[in-house]
């Protein structure tokens, strides 16, 4: 009966083990969820404030909801949901920027709205205002399909082009920062995370990538 007991005593201890392990490797993916980024060297030294409702840059889309028929309509983007509510397993926020020719031009607001005559869905990805301040608000830390939630997902429900050579129908060459430090990977691969700061520059003269100042609570 003791080798019984000891094996019983073993699994025990194994479980705990495993439960202790799973949780720590829960509580670092959150903490790494909601890390906040230091800017980078070329990021400009005094944070410009953003604040909620405000609208940054020239409208380039005219339309109320921008979504575009290549887009998403309530259907299934990436792998990324349209539902009724707003998650908060992970919610966090990112700020893109988007300048043409040394303009800045706005990213619109209710990107990734998409209204319908029974009231509509809002996918986890998306915008409330012209402020370029992306919303992520999501069941999981993760996608179904794994890895970070992108900028890619976020083009693709829009239904507009990110490319080296195109945004949103912005053509030319793109010079890209992530807080504040040169990009030079994938456009669609950029990490859509807790106050990273995006800048795409469309064409020349370039600016210096603004460090902007999340609204309190954002």
């Amino acid at each position: 009966m003791r080798a019984v007991y000891l094996g019983i005593a073993a699994a025990v201890v194994v479980l705990v083990l495993v439960f202790l392990g799973f949780n720590w490797w829960q509580k670092r993916e959150v903490q790494q969820a909601y890390a906040t980024p230091t800017p980078g060297p070329n990021a400009s030294s005094k944070p410009i404030q953003l604040v909620a409702g405000q609208s940054l840059g020239k409208a380039f889309i005219k339309t109320k909801y921008p979504v575009t028929a290549q887009g998403g309509h309530g259907q299934v983007v990436d792998g990324i949901g349209c539902g009724a509510m707003e998650y908060s397993t992970l919610h966090v926020h990112t700020h893109l920027a988007i300048f043409y020719n040394g303009k800045q031009m706005q990213v619109p607001q209710y990107l990734g709205m998409a209204p319908n005559p029974a009231g509509g869905c809002l996918y986890w990805i998306h915008t409330h205002d012209a402020s370029g301040i992306i919303h992520l608000e999501a069941p999981d830390l993760n996608p179904p399909q794994g890895g970070p939630y992108t900028l890619g997902m976020l083009f693709d429900i829009w239904g507009e082009p990110l490319a080296r050579t195109n945004v949103a129908g912005l053509q030319g060459p793109v010079t890209a920062y992530v807080n504040g430090s040169l990009y030079l990977g994938d456009l669609r691969a950029i990490p859509i995370a807790a106050h990273q700061q995006i800048v795409l520059e469309i064409g020349t003269p370039l600016v210096a990538p603004p460090n902007y100042a999340f609204p309190p609570g954002v």
